[in-house]
């Protein structure tokens, strides 16, 4: 086998920067699609919830040619909550591509996903993006750029980095921003010039590490890595070095590349490409794949712990199973061992009882991801209110905190600031842009739990928000939760016009009229700071006295409708989410009076007795 230029690169921003736009300028200057294909937007966002949320999940690979190179290009997530994905990326390429909005500059996801970069060694290419904006200030971003890497303790190496400026959605980067090229081909040309292609080391035994996992239904669990050194092929015997340094022996069945978009079945592939390999069932992320003799296995992938865990419940709700097929313990315990898979962020762990689950994860997204494709794959759920995980340092307890970047106008400031504060936040910079104030926090994920949709009626859809986790802080004490009660419906039965239009006054509905309603649901929110109970399904009683005064049309507010996220932020501790393929609704965890009174009697004495 001849040896082969190749460079891995990955793409790396904040969300909504602009990566998978930019590969599909790749793709499509590399004439990867056929005349007769339709060529879709973000074609690397293939996931419908990917899709649907315009926000990339899952990191994915494709290949293009350029000269006589091959460039293997990873498009990875921009959002925090899918740190594990990115921290295994960076370790298969040997550059990256940072974008960097021209108006925007560098935003909290952008400090996250360069870190990892910059701490593996790479030598960064800087591609400000959109540079069409009506409010580009590139000059000013390319500092607050400089400023990042300084801060992050970038070498001479990594300072001494290349920039470019571009139009991705146009499939345009050019060398200055007055440039008239309409290609990416100094894009191509900066890749080629800058990075070193993967050294030959195909006379070295074999050494590859899986980064990925991928499942098929026909051939089963898929490793997906880069060949380090040597060369693997197909049916090749190999020995399988797991992070305990257990080695197995096992048969390679499959060997894959990608050519473009699509996987490719390869005879035997070379160092430094990203390959596939199946017909190794028990295969996991961070295990090394050589040769049958002794040789030394990778370092493991670190990847960093949770933050924030709920428990997953089977729904004992009166319509369990009317629009599921999977209700059961044991079909949500296999969806998750089969998530455990291919979700290495993810952590699983049984519970006293049978049909809870504990699920931690980095984030409310990441959580909320999972639980989306869960309902839509037909499964039925509860689930509990986020919690944050504590750890115990140095004797003391220790708590998440996230920065916290708002950009609000000046007239909605007041309300935001004061609201952070009274979630323990830390002002740490404020900065006046014209009409916007940008203030930056540091507050702890308790209190940040919940705030999202606050933050979107404070600043009347306004603002934007930005939250990064940091570090682990001391814990700050106790945070307010939500400030209103609810309303709980104490009958069974379909919500009434009648009853929702006399309800209005004690606060907003979540319900419309004719919606499937049970004892224990939750039907609105209270204008007071308790809850209540009421009834949605009295209707008004028919008489043969008709007046126009009396009988004036109801008209209703409409309700209001919740996301699954919005749910998730929503419920206090004694609440739950019941998630099934139809609908999300809210409902208490003990669903009559007499089991809540009960329960809070034993909490009482309980409590008492400590």
């Amino acid at each position: 086998m001849e040896f082969r230029k190749i460079i891995n690169v990955a793409v790396i921003a904040h969300v909504d920067a602009g990566k998978s736009t930019l590969v599909d300028a790749f793709l499509a200057q590399s004439h990867v699609f056929n005349d007769h294909e339709v060529i879709v937007s973000q074609v690397m966002d293939s996931n419908d919830l990917e899709r649907e949320r315009g926000i990339t999940i899952y990191s994915k690979n494709c290949s293009i040619n350029y000269r006589d190179y091959r460039i293997n290009i990873v498009d990875t997530p921009g959002h925090a909550d899918f740190s594990s994905e990115v921290e295994r990326i960076i370790k298969t390429v040997d550059t990256v591509i940072l974008l960097v909005d021209s108006s925007e500059g560098p935003m909290p996801q952008t400090r996250f996903v360069l870190k990892k970069s910059l701490e593996a060694g790479l030598r960064p290419i800087l591609l400000i993006n959109k540079i069409d904006k009506k409010d580009a200030r590139i000059n000013a971003v390319i500092d607050e750029v400089y400023d990042l890497f300084l801060d992050l303790n970038a070498n001479d190496d990594q300072l001494d980095f290349p920039i470019l400026y571009g139009i991705a959605r146009e499939g345009i980067v050019r060398y200055n921003p007055g440039d008239t090229n309409n290609d990416i081909n100094p894009l191509f040309e900066t890749i080629v010039s800058h990075v070193e292609p993967y050294p030959d080391f195909m006379e070295e035994p074999l050494q590859m590490q899986v980064s990925a996992l991928m499942y098929d239904d026909y051939i089963g669990r898929i490793g997906v890595g880069r060949v380090y050194a040597g060369t693997i092929k197909q049916n090749q015997m190999v020995s399988i070095c797991n992070n305990n340094n257990k080695k197995e022996n096992r048969k390679i069945a499959n060997l894959y590349t990608y050519q473009g978009l699509k996987r490719t079945a390869a005879l035997e592939a070379q160092c430094g490409d990203i390959v596939m390999i199946s017909g190794i069932e028990n295969i996991e992320i961070g295990d090394t794949v050589g040769p049958q003799d002794v040789y030394e296995p990778r370092p493991q992938i670190e990847i960093e712990a949770p933050t924030l865990s709920m428990n997953f419940m089977v729904n004992t709700s009166p319509f369990q199973g009317k629009s599921g097929k999977y209700v059961t313990s044991r079909n949500i315990k296999e969806r998750l061992e089969k998530e455990l898979e291919v979700n290495v962020g993810l952590k699983v762990e049984e519970t006293d009882t049978t049909d809870t689950f504990r699920v931690s994860g980095r984030g409310e997204l990441h959580l909320s991801v999972l639980l989306e494709n869960m309902r839509r794959e037909g499964y039925e759920i509860a689930v509990s209110r986020p919690e944050v995980i504590m750890k115990n340092i140095d004797g003391q307890l220790h708590e998440p905190v996230e920065e916290v970047i708002c950009s609000v106008p000046n007239e909605y400031s007041g309300t935001v600031i004061n609201k952070l504060n009274l979630r323990k936040g830390q002002m740490i910079d404020i900065q006046d842009e014209g009409s916007y104030t940008k203030v930056i926090y540091h507050a702890p994920t308790r209190g940040l739990l919940g705030y999202r949709s606050e933050f979107i009626n404070d600043t009347k859809g306004e603002g934007v928000m930005v939250r990064k986790f940091i570090e682990y802080q001391p814990f700050v004490g106790e945070v307010p939760q939500r400030a209103n009660g609810v309303l709980i419906s104490n009958a069974t039965g379909k919500a009434m016009t009648y009853a929702l239009w006399n309800l209005q006054d004690h606060g907003q509905m979540f319900v419309t009229p004719q919606t499937e309603i049970y004892e224990g649901m939750i039907v609105g929110v209270s204008n007071k700071n308790m809850d209540m109970e009421v009834n949605p399904t009295v209707n008004k009683k028919m008489t043969a006295v008709r007046s126009t005064g009396n009988d004036e049309a109801m008209k209703l507010v409409p309700p209001r409708i919740f996301s699954l996220e919005e749910a998730l932020e929503f419920i206090n501790d004694d609440e739950l989410v019941e998630i099934t393929p139809d609908d999300i609704r809210l409902r208490k965890k003990y669903l009559t009076n007499l089991d809540r009174r009960r329960h809070m009697r034993e909490v009482n004495k309980a409590n008492a007795e400590q």
